[in-house]
């Protein structure tokens, strides 16, 4: 294989606005990543396809929309015949592994990747199928999440993320020292700084506690609130729990915290392929699966498509191939696949069995001319809708539509905050019905929703028959003894993330 293919390290936080982070703007103290932002080529407005965990990745792994995918919920298949960006670098010659949650569900724990080297972190059955007959799934996250928050020395997944690191470090040492001579593809994958918003006291106390900015936009009155926020304050609770601004403030607080505990575990990494002389020929690639609405608006984690939760860092950092940038262009998680199929000589025209949802990044990285004038699409499809929600984003105006609900329409670039809706505004009228235009190209509403809610009554039975008798077992990584503080059923996601934790503070 010739050497002049470039390793490729994929890093994935989870939960990861772009708006704290230096170089968007933030002021979390990121030093490490703050070096990427500088160095690297970096997408100013990446979005997640999905704003939920594993239908973003299962997305981004394959470079196409979830629903074309499968991908509707947390409790979604992704099945073993879809090619992933794996399968298609380990048919160019890449050793590749995986580090971490990618939150698959079924038989197929790889995907592509020759191995693995953490268990999967969440239940890798239908455990978490959503009904949309039902009105709040229990094992989905509320107003505790937000409450109980400050200092601890460890938790469940502080334990899954020190395990993530340690073992991608000596992965990367290994490949360094192998007489083969092989490109690799490493994706390294954390769950901070997800919630529980807990952190250790080391990365708390690099920040005044007075100093934690609050939300930009509170909640709103009850008048003001769009449909789908209203249906997210209440699928999670939010207004039930008695939140103040002092759980806001620590919760917070907690959240950069762990943003610079990220960071350390970046530049550990970054550290490693230094000392390993890796750095030279390694692309680094640093993204999140979704972002964190961590307040604004009175709301708190994903599933909207207000930026806070669909935008994500996305960060190519390649010195010696691309000069440091800041491209404005919206992109998106779906756009990975081909770029790192381009990095990798790979003819996606040739190969792909299906022509995929992205576009390659790498003529905005080389060539600081080059334009892009094509929408960012996103979906949807998961517990707190009644039926399949989509977003289109074209240049600085953002289309929220479906579900039925109102439609809304922002601008951007006026109104990064998106408090302004647009949709009856006759002046937007046109830019209005081009959105939709690209929306009706894209989706069929009723069938998908026919689709979707026939996929969760064959899951649901699925999982109901495996409870009689023996359980099989979907599982990588049966015997480590990392797997013991995975969650898997029958627990309750709010009972197993607060496991051991022993708040100290503040």
């Amino acid at each position: 294989m010739a050497r002049d293919l470039p390793n490729i390290l994929l890093i994935q936080a989870d939960q990861l606005k772009p708006q704290l982070l230096p170089g968007y703007g933030g002021s979390a103290v990121m030093p490490n990543i703050g070096r990427l932002c500088e160095e690297g080529v970096m997408f100013a407005n990446a979005y997640c396809n999905f704003p939920l965990c594993a239908p973003s990745r299962f997305s981004m792994l394959a470079g196409m929309l979830p629903s074309r995918v499968r991908a509707f919920d947390n409790g979604a298949e992704f099945a073993a015949a879809t090619p992933t960006m794996a399968h298609y670098l380990r048919l160019a010659g890449y050793r590749t592994a995986l580090a971490g949650k990618q939150h698959f569900v079924g038989p197929d724990m790889l995907h592509g990747f020759h191995e693995r080297l953490v268990p999967e972190l969440y239940p890798t059955d239908f455990h978490w199928t959503p009904s949309w007959e039902e009105v709040r799934m229990e094992s989905n996250n509320n107003s505790s999440g937000v409450i109980r928050s400050g200092i601890s020395s460890r938790s469940m997944q502080m334990d899954h993320d020190d395990a993530v690191l340690s073992r991608s470090v000596e992965w990367l040492k290994q490949v360094a020292r192998s007489s083969e001579r092989q490109p690799f593809f490493l994706s390294v994958s954390f769950t901070h700084p997800h919630e529980p918003y807990f952190a250790r006291r080391e990365h708390w106390d690099r920040y005044r506690h007075e100093d934690i900015p609050m939300p930009a936009t509170p909640l709103l009155p009850e008048q003001e609130r769009d449909l789908h926020s209203r249906r997210m304050l209440a699928h999670h609770g939010l207004l039930e729990g008695d939140i103040d601004d002092s759980h806001v403030r620590i919760a917070r607080h907690a959240y950069y915290a762990n943003c610079s505990w990220l960071d350390d575990m970046v530049g550990t990494l970054m550290e490693v392929l230094e000392v390993e002389d890796l750095g030279h020929d390694t692309a680094i690639v640093l993204t999140s699966d979704h972002g964190d609405m961590l307040g604004e608006r009175g709301l708190w984690f994903k599933k909207h498509f207000f930026d806070h939760a669909a935008r994500v860092p996305l960060i190519l950092h390649a010195p010696g191939r691309f000069a440091a940038a800041r491209r404005p262009e919206p992109v998106s998680l779906v756009d990975l696949l081909p770029t790192f199929c381009d990095l990798a000589d790979i003819d996606l025209a040739d190969r792909a069995p299906r022509p995929p949802d992205g576009l390659s990044l790498l003529p905005l990285c080389e060539n600081a001319s080059a334009a892009r004038d094509r929408a960012v699409l996103a979906e949807i499809t998961s517990e707190g809708v009644p039926s399949p929600m989509f977003m289109v984003r074209s240049g600085c105006l953002k289309l929220m539509t479906g579900g039925h609900a109102p439609d809304l329409l922002f601008d951007l670039e006026a109104d990064p905050e998106e408090r302004i809706n647009l949709a009856a505004d006759p002046e937007s009228a046109a830019a209005l019905a081009a959105l939709r235009r690209v929306a009706d190209l894209t989706w069929d509403p009723g069938a998908l929703e026919a689709e979707i809610r026939a996929s969760q009554r064959e899951r649901r039975l699925v999982q109901a028959a495996h409870g009689h008798g023996p359980v099989p077992v979907w599982d990588a990584l049966e015997s480590d003894p990392v797997r013991a503080s995975c969650l898997r059923a029958p627990d309750d996601y709010n009972d197993w993330a607060w496991r051991g934790i022993v708040p100290s503070g503040p």
